[in-house]
């Protein structure tokens, strides 16, 4: 290939690379995507981007080991990456091991060989880091000045991307610990143990609906959406939400207007995350065979996701005590569970929480409060379609 052909197929995969990265706005995602574009564009064997995190004034990075990926952090002006980051300046180093900044421990921890790196600041639209690219081991080659053209040309494309999914990211969390908050209020009169109640719904619905075979964005959409199932708990009275006793007739069906009362407060919003909320509140009571409540719906007429959450309430429901029942072993519920296919559940739904049983029950052993829900939220508490 002439120099020239291989500059015009150069421009051809900015073309695209930008067209791809500024679509992605789940970072971690998008840090794998730009790596692997630097891969291909720039003809290495690894790319890295590290991020600046202000905070700790460190940059981090993924790295790989074996099948399992563990997150790497560089002071700021340490090493390659924190060198760069300092000065602002391209680092193109044809022999690492002769370079007194490279730090060893990298590749000694991954089992990597490292010979070249080109390494280029990300600067935002303000001019300021915001992180580091860097290009490892050219392939047949060193880095030349070509390459450190188009590694800053890949870097002012990636900066901007990398920008708008922190900031998707960080509005993203706030309005996760708001709902988060909102689950908590309305779990928080009649369980003692709120934080493991809704780490348990939360996460049971996700793998349920993975196991079901929905999309991975709606897998996680449920994830979140699923603790506020009950939320319409804020409008029953006490004397009925925390009767030790069994409930009168009257009294049951005032607390089946909780579906009601949830549907009511989550009801016309914009947010796609909250829209399915409000269909689980509605319907997380409705029966498979159509002896549910509150609008008696059968079959495929309940959401799906309120036939995922209806699986995982009930079984998490089971194996808590609560003040009107002992707990369950989670192997009883189990089979209740299954022998409620097609009354009760959802067959294909009793299916899929049957094959993921495994997964379930290595969740069901944690109790000790430290729910993990959302991400970066709940771990400050007392640890993404929006």
């Amino acid at each position: 290939m002439t120099r020239a052909e291989e500059l015009e197929n150069r421009l051809r995969l900015l073309v695209n690379f930008g067209g791809v990265v500024s679509k992605e706005t789940n970072l971690t995602r998008l840090l794998h995507i730009i790596a692997e574009q630097v891969k291909t564009i720039l003809g290495c064997d690894r790319g890295s981007v590290f991020i600046l995190d202000r905070q700790t004034n460190e940059l981090w990075s993924k790295v790989a080991l074996g099948l399992q990926h563990t997150e790497i952090r560089v002071p700021f002006g340490k090493g390659i990456a924190g060198h760069v980051a300092a000065t602002g300046s391209i680092l193109n180093i044809k022999d690492a091991y002769e370079d007194n900044r490279f730090n060893h421990d990298i590749d000694r921890l991954t089992g990597y060989r490292t010979r070249s790196i080109l390494a280029v600041p990300l600067k935002n639209v303000s001019g300021h880091i915001i992180g580091v690219f860097e290009a490892v081991n050219k392939l047949n080659s060193s880095f030349n000045a070509d390459d450190e053209g188009i590694l800053q040309l890949i870097g002012s494309l990636a900066a901007s991307a990398i920008e708008n999914a922190q900031l998707y990211e960080s509005l993203s969390r706030s309005q996760l610990e708001t709902i988060y908050r909102l689950a908590v209020t309305a779990e928080y009169r009649d369980q003692q143990d709120t934080a493991v109640h809704l780490r348990h719904i939360s996460e049971y619905s996700a793998l349920i609906a993975q196991g079901l075979g929905l999309p991975e964005r709606e897998a996680e959409n449920l994830r979140y959406a699923s603790p506020l199932h009950d939320i319409g708990k804020v409008g029953i009275p006490d004397s009925i939400l925390l009767k030790p006793g069994k409930l009168t007739a009257e009294e049951f069906e005032e607390m089946k207007k909780h579906t009601i009362y949830g549907a009511k407060i989550l009801s016309n919003t914009e947010s796609h995350l909250l829209q399915i909320a409000c269909k689980v509140a509605a319907s997380h009571h409705e029966r498979f065979d159509g002896t549910g409540y509150p609008a008696r719906l059968k079959g495929e007429q309940i959401p799906v996701y309120a036939r995922i959450v209806s699986v995982a309430d009930v079984f998490d429901a089971l194996c808590a005590q609560r003040v009107y029942k002992p707990k369950w072993d989670p192997q009883k519920a189990r089979e209740y569970i299954l022998e409620e296919s097609g009354k009760a559940f959802d067959p294909d739904v009793t299916k899929a929480f049957d094959g993921i049983f495994g997964e379930i029950l290595k969740l069901h052993a944690i109790g000790d409060g430290k729910s993990t829900i959302i991400p970066g939220i709940t771990k400050e508490l007392h640890r993404y379609e929006i």
